[in-house]
């Protein structure tokens, strides 16, 4: 009964290594509504998950940076993070409408040096600004 119980506890701990070295790539990622975007990113945190940057992440996508650790995300040289003031949908207009109290919120949870290069890119608008290249590569590891 003893080596059972030792190889369900050696298969377990083979199970959550290889949960907590599970890879999310995101090559091409428009955004969308925050709220799931944050769930997924505290899901990914929360199981140890790594994050590969490999192309655009836009709007919602780059929440990542306030909820994954650095050390569990790595950029290539195709990766472009796209920053912008938060917006809703207005059925009427038919176009998105910016809201500063959403633009304050996204603000608060980036992490102290996405906000430095946010402000020092002229802060949140509704124009999309890029981190890309060695900017990027200096607040994140590059992939191996």
């Amino acid at each position: 009964m003893r080596w059972q119980a030792a190889v369900a506890g050696a298969l377990a701990s083979a199970l959550v290594i290889s949960a907590a070295s599970a890879e999310v790539r995101i090559a091409n990622d428009p955004g969308g509504e925050i709220s799931s975007y944050i769930r997924k990113y505290a899901q990914m945190r929360d199981a140890g998950e790594r994050l590969v940057i490999d192309g655009p992440c836009l709007s919602a996508c780059t929440l990542f940076t306030a909820l994954i650790p650095r050390d569990h995300v790595c950029v290539t040289r195709r990766a472009v993070l796209g920053f912008h003031a938060a917006s809703y949908y207005d059925d009427v207009r038919r176009s998105l409408v910016p809201t500063r109290s959403g633009t304050r919120l996204v603000m608060r949870i980036y992490p102290p040096q996405i906000r430095r290069w946010i402000e020092r890119h002229g802060g949140l608008t509704p124009r999309i600004i890029a981190l890309r290249g060695r900017a990027l590569a200096a607040l994140y590891n590059v992939c191996r």
